[in-house]
C-alpha cells in the first residue's frame, strides 16, 4: 500500500478532478508513528448518508500506551487516525477514536472490517472486537440517534472462525422497506456453524433481514473479500456531475473492462514468465488501454513524460 500511494492519489484527482467540488488529500507521511490502512479501520454511524454522522476510526496502538497486541504489530495508530480526521476538518464531537482489541489483533483481525461492519444507526461486530467494548457502545448509543449493536456471541462464532469465514469482511446494505441485507462470501455458507448462525440472526427482531451470498474465492485467496467494495461516496447532483463521467459504470463499459480483462489478464504466470521483457511491455500495454478507456490520463510513472524506459 506504501508503493502504491502515488498513483492511488492520481487515480483519485483523474476520478475527482474538479477542484471546486472534490479535495483529494495526499497519504500521510510514511513514518512508523502515522501508520495507517486507511477505510478498512473506520465505520460511520448515523442515519441518511448524506447527513452528519459519527465517524469511528479504529486503531491498534498508541504511541504513549503499552496495551497493543504482542504477536503481531498493529497496522493502525491512533496519531495516523487523528491525523486523517483532522486533515479532513471532521467535526470533535463527530469523532470517536476506539482500539481494537490487540487479543483478537493476535489472532490474524489486522483490519476492523475482519471483526466488525457498519450502515447506518447498526454496528455488527464480534463481541470481541474492540478495547472497551461497553464503553464504546455506551458512546454509540448516547451520540447516534436509533443506535443498535448486534454482538456476536464467541460462543456461536469464534474469532478465528469469523478470520476464516470472514463473516465481517462482509457489506451491510440498506433495502428500500428499511432492513438491511448482509452480502458474504461463499466461505460463511460452507461452514456450518457460521451458517446456523446467520439464519438465526436473519430470523430474529433485528434490522437484518436477509443474506445474499457469493463466490469471491479468488479475491479471497488474495487477501480480499465483500468489504474491498464498502468505500461509500456520497455525491449531491452537481458533484455527480463534475465526476469524471468514464469511470460511472455502465453496459458499454462493463462491456469494454471485461473485452480488457480476456484480452491481457493471464490465467497463469510461471517463474519463467517473470524473466520475459515481453511481460512488462504486456502489463504496460493493459495499464495504458485502461488508462484510456477511463479517461485517467497519464497516471502511472512509465506513461509521464521523461519516465525512464526499462
Amino acid at each position: 500500500r506504501a508503493l502504491e500511494a502515488p498513483v492511488t492519489e492520481a487515480l483519485l484527482r483523474a476520478i475527482f478532478r474538479d477542484e471546486s467540488q472534490f479535495s483529494v488529500h495526499s497519504a500521510l507521511p510514511q513514518v512508523a508513528l502515522l501508520g495507517d490502512e486507511g477505510a478498512a479501520n473506520h465505520n460511520r454511524l448515523g442515519g441518511e448518508y448524506g447527513s452528519a454522522g459519527v465517524q469511528l476510526f479504529v486503531y491498534g496502538r498508541e504511541e504513549e500506551n503499552e496495551i497493543r497486541p504482542a504477536r503481531y504489530p498493529a497496522r493502525q495508530s491512533r496519531e495516523a487516525s487523528e491525523a486523517v480526521a483532522r486533515l479532513n476538518q471532521v467535526n470533535p464531537q463527530q469523532v470517536i477514536f476506539a482500539q481494537q482489541n490487540p487479543e483478537v489483533i493476535d489472532q490474524g483481525v489486522f483490519h476492523n472490517d475482519v471483526i466488525a461492519v457498519s450502515n447506518r444507526q447498526v454496528l455488527f461486530c464480534h463481541e470481541a472486537a474492540f478495547a472497551r467494548q461497553k464503553v464504546l457502545i455506551n458512546q454509540l448509543r448516547t451520540r447516534v440517534d436509533g443506535f443498535m449493536a448486534i454482538e456476536v456471541p464467541a460462543g456461536e462464532v469464534s474469532v478465528s472462525d469469523a478470520v476464516a469465514t470472514y463473516l465481517f469482511n462482509s457489506q451491510l446494505l440498506s433495502r428500500n422497506d428499511g432492513s438491511m441485507l448482509l452480502v458474504l462470501p461463499r466461505e460463511c455458507q460452507d461452514h456450518v456453524g457460521v451458517w446456523r448462525y446467520l439464519n438465526k440472526l436473519v430470523a430474529e427482531d433485528n434490522p437484518i433481514s436477509a443474506m445474499q451470498v457469493f463466490d469471491l474465492r479468488e479475491s479471497m485467496a488474495n487477501g480480499g473479500g465483500p468489504a474491498c467494495l464498502r468505500l461509500r461516496v456520497v455525491l449531491t447532483e452537481a458533484e455527480r456531475r463534475a465526476v469524471n463521467p468514464a469511470v460511472m459504470m455502465n453496459d458499454a463499459l462493463f462491456t469494454a473492462l471485461n473485452a480488457w480483462a480476456d484480452r491481457y489478464y493471464r490465467d497463469r504466470l510461471t517463474a519463467a514468465d517473470l524473466a520475459d521483457p515481453l511481460l512488462l511491455r504486456e502489463g504496460r500495454e493493459a495499464l495504458d488501454v485502461l488508462t484510456r478507456l477511463l479517461d485517467l490520463g497519464s497516471v502511472y510513472p512509465f506513461q509521464q513524460t521523461g519516465a525512464a524506459d526499462g
